[in-house]
């Protein structure tokens, strides 16, 4: 757990002038639930961006697993074992949950037919049932992805990062839109992922984040305003004045 995996350093994203991101030294440990949380405006998904490589840095170092990882574009972030959601689900909706799946997994196979007979890929195909099972969706494998609640897609969507073998996975928002009792359940679902991989975790939902974190980072500006455990995050005067405000401090 001591062991860091991502070590970043100085970060900034500089918009002709507008620093979304401004100079963010941070560290996660392996196997850690780190939470990401800031008004909205704060920097929190350009960060997450910048650790995906869907943006470039202007000034500063990402450093995954002892490689500097600053310059490298998404797919090779990817096959070296950062994965991520975004806001907006991103899946096949003319797909069904399977294929969805399964065309994951087959991303990390070096050559492969894509649109060749699938049931010849007998290790990818159990892989598939294997995370569907995981993601609670197995009775729900030959339905078109489309067709799913927006929760089971929600689900569907970190499955598929899953697929991709990944050691970090960065979570953007992922129980935005949910009902109070499914973004409790996710919660629960997010916390058993921590302890198989790292997790980074973009969320609004206090609740949420305070109930599963490991620690917490709160961004504001493009900076970081405070970073702790959940109950020195809630008890921080700073972060109640800029962005909890209703939270009580319990000590």
């Amino acid at each position: 757990m001591d062991n860091v995996i991502i070590d970043i350093k100085g970060l900034t994203k500089d918009f002709v002038g507008l620093k979304a991101v401004n100079n963010i030294n941070l560290s996660v440990r392996e196997g850690e639930l780190r939470s990401i949380i800031g008004p909205n405006g704060a920097g929190k998904t350009t960060f997450f961006n910048l650790i995906s490589g869907h943006l470039k840095p202007t000034e500063g170092q990402i450093i995954f697993k002892g490689k500097d990882i600053s310059d490298l574009p998404v797919h090779k972030r990817s096959h070296m074992g950062i994965s991520r959601s975004f806001q907006r689900t991103n899946i096949f909706p003319r797909l069904t949950t399977f294929e969805n799946i399964r065309i994951a997994a087959q991303s990390r196979k070096v050559t492969y037919d894509l649109w060749g007979n699938w049931k010849r890929h007998h290790d990818l195909n159990e892989k598939a049932e294997e995370l569907l099972r995981l993601i609670r969706l197995e009775e729900e494998k030959d339905s078109m992805a489309g067709t799913l609640s927006y929760g089971q897609q929600r689900y569907l969507e970190i499955g598929i990062s899953l697929a991709t073998d990944p050691e970090i996975l960065l979570l953007d928002e992922p129980t935005a839109g949910m009902s109070p009792v499914e973004s409790m359940q996710a919660a629960e679902f997010i916390k058993e992922l921590s302890g198989k991989l790292t997790v980074m975790l973009v969320e609004h939902d206090m609740e949420v984040v305070m109930g599963i974190s490991d620690s917490i980072t709160v961004m504001h500006n493009g900076a970081i305003l405070a970073e702790g455990t959940p109950s020195e995050i809630r008890c921080n005067q700073e972060v109640q004045r800029v962005y909890l405000r209703e939270e009580i401090c319990l000590r």
